[in-house]
């Protein structure tokens, strides 16, 4: 029988996570970007469960998302380009292909942060065309969650003639840019060389490849 008031949390509570090879139990306090979660919920049927999620801890008070995918698209004469990443990413331990992106600051709005992160990580001065709705990474993982704002970048501005991204000590990204419509292309031949290819990345290649397939 379904419960009437449908599936909901119950309460939430911190997990401590045991690490048996060093022989000993480490709080998620001691965790500066991420906390574990054990979420009690209810089901469907009325049946309490747990689950057990991860959390960023960057997320600004009061805003409602953590971060920002940037589809940035260079004007050129021969084409449009998208401007995309490649950086070794240690969770994985592989070099992944990636779109420009970044964590929102405190009293921000997802355009600000992108145009931000875009100068901040590539150079490039962008024109906001487009914000999606609000999406989620891994839902059956973590609360993680971004908006994607799409640019237009202008070539024949000043600032975009020779861009230098503004990095921090602790960043080693290589910008590069390649055709809109070989995206698909691109990301199986980076896959064959080893690369990992981004979900978004990923999601957005394959809707230009269906648009191409079904001509819309």
């Amino acid at each position: 029988m379904v419960s009437a008031g449908g599936p909901k949390q119950i309460s939430t509570e911190s997990l401590v996570i045991e690490c048996l090879s060093a022989l000993f139990a480490s709080s998620d306090e001691e965790a500066r970007w991420i906390k574990l979660i054990k979420i009690n919920y209810q089901d469907q049927t009325g049946q309490a469960r747990t689950w057990e999620s991860a959390e960023r801890r960057t997320r600004p008070k009061g805003c409602d998302i953590d971060g920002v995918g940037i589809i940035a698209i260079l004007e050129k004469s021969t084409g449009k380009e998208i401007v995309l990443q490649k950086q070794y990413r240690p969770p994985i331990d592989k070099i992944s292909l990636e779109i420009p992106a970044g964590l929102i600051d405190a009293g921000e709005t997802p355009e600000q942060a992108a145009l931000r992160e875009l100068r901040e990580e590539t150079g490039y001065v962008g024109v906001v065309t487009e914000t999606s709705p609000m999406m989620f990474n891994d839902p059956g993982f973590c609360n993680t969650n971004l908006r994607m704002v799409h640019m237009t970048v202008d070539m024949s501005m000043p600032e975009n003639q020779n861009p230098q991204p503004l990095l921090e000590d602790d960043e080693f990204i290589e910008v590069f840019s390649a055709p809109l419509d070989r995206l698909w292309d691109l990301c199986k031949k980076f896959e064959a060389e080893g690369i990992a290819i981004d979900a978004r990345v990923g999601t957005l290649a394959e809707g230009v490849l269906l648009a191409q397939q079904f001509k819309i």
